[in-house]
């Protein structure tokens, strides 16, 4: 069995990756991400307030919603305390 040299052209070029600036900086996309967990939570007040008044009958949307709520608050919550914890190491740094 012969076996061929393979040849990747494009492969051997070290230029580094490659990143597309957008001119997004991380607090607006901090401040994105918070108000849509925002959103996610008055979708979740909204639909359990018409489950309480019996508008609409439809439970498992009622607890979807809440669910999505609960999932994005914690996910926030661990994200905060992944910023502060970088934030108090590199505090911790001496010059």
């Amino acid at each position: 069995m012969k076996v061929e040299k393979v040849v990747l052209d494009n492969f051997m070029q070290n230029e580094g990756p490659k990143v597309e600036k957008t001119g997004t900086s991380f607090s607006e996309i901090l401040k994105d991400s918070i108000n849509k967990v925002g959103e996610l939570e008055k979708d979740a007040n909204e639909q359990a307030e018409k489950l309480v008044k019996m508008e609409g009958q439809d439970i498992h949307n009622t607890m979807i919603a809440v669910e999505k709520a609960d999932l994005s608050f914690q996910l926030m919550m661990q994200i905060r305390n992944k910023i502060i914890n970088a934030y108090e190491e590199i505090m911790r740094i001496q010059v």
